[in-house]
């Protein structure tokens, strides 16, 4: 049994554009979600820098490595925890159905520069208490490989930080394949 569906007449669509409008709603600009990309110019990740400048410890500051990493394809699916997790909670961060607190874009960066970002957003999200964040990795083949560079690291990257329980790729809203949701530690754990 089929059902038609109701076609609402000219008044009844005025009459809710009109409520609304009452109502202080706005058009929406953009139909993707905002990660929360830093801005190129914040005084916060210049001084960051200059620090990391001044100490001489790029590659030695992090807990992060630098070298070779395993690659992974482009649409692959990524996903990580910790083996005393809950399934429950690990399927809740697979499903999306944690809501992520702050978000990184890496996109535009160099490998040492996304390196030094989230290194940075992990130990400034765990400082705040947040439990659920997003980065979005990005799915393109870096210009002197035959993989998606920053994906690849991203996902090795990641699974030697010690305050990250789980690790999965987004879902589709929210960057999919080329994002992963990161279940964070709570503090004092």
């Amino acid at each position: 049994m089929t059902r038609r569906r109701h076609l609402p007449d000219d008044d009844d669509i005025s009459a809710f554009r009109q409520a609304l409008k009452a109502a202080g709603v706005r058009r929406m600009a953009t139909n993707q979600a905002d990660p929360g990309k830093p801005k190129r110019n914040d005084d916060a990740q210049q001084a960051r820098r200059q620090a990391a400048v001044e100490s001489n410890t790029f590659a030695t500051t992090g807990r992060t490595s630098d070298g070779r990493v395993e690659a992974v394809r482009p649409s692959e699916y990524l996903e990580f925890s910790v083996a005393d997790l809950p399934w429950r909670t690990f399927s809740q961060l697979k499903r999306g159905q944690m809501a992520w607190q702050a978000g990184l874009d890496l996109h535009g960066y160099t490998l040492e520069e996304a390196r030094l970002e989230l290194e940075s957003f992990l130990r400034d999200a765990t400082a705040q208490g947040l439990r659920c964040v997003l980065v979005v990795h990005g799915k393109a083949w870096g210009t002197t490989a035959d993989f998606p560079v920053l994906k690849s690291h991203t996902n090795a990257w990641l699974r030697e930080w010690p305050g990250v329980l789980a690790f999965c790729s987004a879902i589709e809203i929210d960057g999919g394949t080329g994002a992963v949701y990161i279940l964070l530690r709570k503090r004092g754990q």
